[in-house]
């Protein structure tokens, strides 16, 4: 278990010697296959290369108008009063956001819904299945196996039939598919199997879904729980935000609060919170002598509330990412993305989708705990709020022409890129695809 920033930074860096392996993928890949996010040093660098052009900010600012749309399609339904699964609603909007990247409108509503359901029974049962080393455990026909299965076989044959529709057609719609297709059909380097396409796209469905999800569930959850700092963000969103109007590719980069407490919930709750290595070779790592086919593990969690770090760590504090105290945060010791040459490919897609969408919510929302609500965080195989209850109330928005409030990012002036962004050093997004 490597323990300190520099090391584990050691080892993100150099993927050669710690390659992906250990409980955690070996349990992945029969769900993911060999794609981006569990295949092998020497198997990264083609599908990388590959993805990269679907996931740059230029391409990332063209998604940001239809991100606006599918956040006020998922909370169209909220009413005053009214309890609301958010843990439900932000995965069915983040499935939603990563279909529509992957797949453009291959999927009617029905099953896009489906799939949705089927992602959630796969997250739930997944952890028990990276940790409990007796896979025959896992073919015993209880109900909670059988409901497994059924949704990862259902789920694959979603993916498949999505494939198979767009092959059979003539329109070429730039999507991840799209470009998966057209690299079956290049006779060079970069040519791929179908099963590979299969497999990428089952990977950046996982990976895009789920923790993305659990950041926004979290987010949503502290800010409920700390009313100074939900204050500050209405504060910004109103000032931003035109009332009736979706957040697009102009309003992201003065959404710079929301940033903050977008980062701080990364380091107070990582969704990837343990990962594992595997040697290739024998190697020395801090004076121990590790053969080869040792399984390394490392903690972003661990790393994010180490007071070595951060001071105070249990406390959620989103100022601590403002520039002029954000240089005092050791850069290893932040790796919500990973780092290296496995640092997540979609980073800048999810930090983008979660702006917009924690924005539109605090334009128009703010979410209330139950009566007597007791916080219950369960590791899985990624960690966060799993069934979320809230209550809606309408916000009323501070009318244009007002002033921001003093202490209000706007009013000091706070600019977008002076904000420590948690991208430059990475982390895991299963846990890097």
């Amino acid at each position: 278990m490597v323990c300190h920033p520099e090391l584990v930074h050691r080892v993100l860096m150099d993927s050669r010697t710690f390659d992906k392996g250990g409980p955690l993928y070996d349990r992945l890949r029969p769900l993911l296959g060999d794609g981006v996010g569990t295949c092998r040093h020497q198997e990264h660098r083609r599908q990388r290369r590959l993805l990269q052009p679907d996931f740059r900010t230029a391409r990332v600012a063209d998604h940001t108008a239809w991100m606006g749309e599918e956040v006020e399609s998922v909370c169209r339904e909220w009413r005053a009063g009214r309890q609301v699964d958010v843990s439900a609603t932000m995965l069915a909007l983040t499935t939603r956001v990563v279909s529509r990247v992957l797949f453009c409108d291959s999927l009617d509503a029905t099953t896009a819904a489906e799939m949705r359901g089927c992602l959630a029974t796969i997250v739930r049962g997944l952890f028990v299945r990276t940790v409990v080393p007796v896979d025959a455990l896992f073919r015993v026909p209880t109900p909670a196996n059988r409901r497994y299965r059924r949704a990862e076989d259902r789920l694959h044959a979603i993916v498949d039939a999505a494939i198979a529709e767009r092959r059979g057609g003539t329109s070429d719609r730039t999507d991840v598919l799209g470009t998966l297709l057209a690299a079956t059909r290049d006779q060079g380097a970069t040519a791929i199997t179908e099963q590979e396409v299969h497999d990428q796209l089952i990977t950046l469905l996982f990976a895009g879904a789920e923790t993305t999800a659990l950041c926004l569930t979290s987010a949503l959850d502290m800010l409920a729980r700390h009313p100074e700092e939900e204050r500050r963000l209405h504060a910004e969103v109103d000032a931003v935000l035109d009332a009736g109007r979706l957040p697009g590719p102009h309003e992201l980069p003065r959404l710079v609060r929301t940033r903050l407490v977008l980062t701080e919930t990364l380091r107070h709750r990582p969704p990837g919170w343990l990962f594992t290595r595997v040697t290739t070779k024998e190697t020395e790592l801090a004076g121990h002598r590790l053969p080869r086919g040792a399984t390394v593990l490392y903690s972003p969690y661990l790393l994010h509330h180490d007071p070595a770090s951060f001071p105070d760590p249990d406390r959620f504090r989103p100022d601590r990412w403002l520039p002029g105290q954000a240089v005092g945060v050791p850069h290893k010791a932040m790796i919500p993305f990973a780092a290296g040459s496995r640092k997540c490919i979609g980073d800048t897609f999810a930090m983008a989708e979660a702006t917009l969408a924690l924005a539109f919510v605090a334009r128009n929302w703010r979410l209330r705990h139950l009566p007597g609500h007791v916080e219950r965080l369960r590791p899985a195989a990624t960690l966060g709020p799993r069934s979320l209850v809230m209550v809606c109330e309408p916000r009323a928005p501070r009318p244009t022409g007002t002033p921001p409030p003093a202490d209000s990012p706007k009013s000091r002036a706070v600019a977008a890129p002076g904000v420590h962004d948690p991208r430059t050093a990475g982390g895991d997004c299963v846990d890097d695809a």
